[in-house]
C-alpha cells in the first residue's frame, strides 16, 4: 500500500494490473516447499479444495478447559461469565476469537452449549493475542510495482526490433 502510494496509483484497476502481474510473474510460478509444486501446476489438476466458511472460523478460535461453578458461573482471564445450568460441575472448553473475551463459545462432549453470558469484563483482550498493527513504513522511492509490471509486460510481448516496423516497398524486394 505503501509503495502504491508513493508512485501514485490512482484507481483499483491500475492496482489490480500490477497485482496480477506480480501473480503471474513471481507468486504463480514458485514452488510451494509442502507440495512440491507451484500453484499454478497445482490448480491445472484440479487438487485443491474450497475451504467452509464456517470450518474456516472455527479452525482459528482460541480454546481453553475451565469448571462451572454451582452457580452456573465461570471465570477466565480475570472476567466472569455465567453459562447453562445443566454445566454445573462439570469441565467445558471455551472456543473464543483472542482479540474479543466477551464472546466465548461454551463446549461440552463436542457439543455446543450456547455462549458465556459476561457477567464482569476486565479484560476485553487475551493477554497472548497479538499486538496490534505497526505503524506504516516511511517510503523507500522504489516503485517495485512498476518494475514488475514492466517485466511481465515484456514477457508478454516481448522485444521489438525497428527493423520489425517498416514495412519494406514493393521496390526492394
Amino acid at each position: 500500500l505503501l509503495e502504491a502510494e508513493q508512485v501514485g496509483i490512482a484507481s483499483f484497476d491500475e492496482l489490480n494490473d500490477r497485482f496480477l502481474a506480480w501473480l503471474e510473474r513471481y507468486l504463480n510460478v514458485r514452488v510451494h516447499s509442502g507440495t512440491g509444486e507451484s500453484p499454478r501446476e497445482r490448480y491445472a489438476k484440479g487438487t485443491f479444495r474450497q475451504a467452509e466458511p464456517e470450518l474456516l472460523r472455527q479452525a482459528f478460535l482460541w480454546s481453553a478447559r475451565r469448571r462451572v461453578a454451582k452457580t452456573a458461573t465461570l471465570s477466565f482471564q480475570g472476567n466472569e461469565y455465567q453459562v447453562d445450568p445443566a454445566l454445573c460441575g462439570r469441565q467445558v472448553e471455551l472456543r473464543y476469537r483472542p482479540e474479543d473475551l466477551a464472546q466465548l463459545e461454551v463446549w461440552f462432549q463436542e457439543r455446543q452449549y450456547g455462549f458465556a453470558t459476561p457477567l464482569v469484563i476486565e479484560r476485553h483482550v487475551h493477554p497472548m493475542a497479538p499486538p496490534p498493527p505497526r505503524p506504516a513504513l516511511l517510503p523507500t522511492d522504489i516503485d517495485y510495482l512498476g518494475q514488475v509490471l514492466f517485466d511481465h509486460d515484456v514477457e508478454q510481448t516481448g522485444s521489438i526490433d525497428y527493423r520489425d516496423l517498416i514495412q519494406p516497398e514493393e521496390d526492394d524486394q
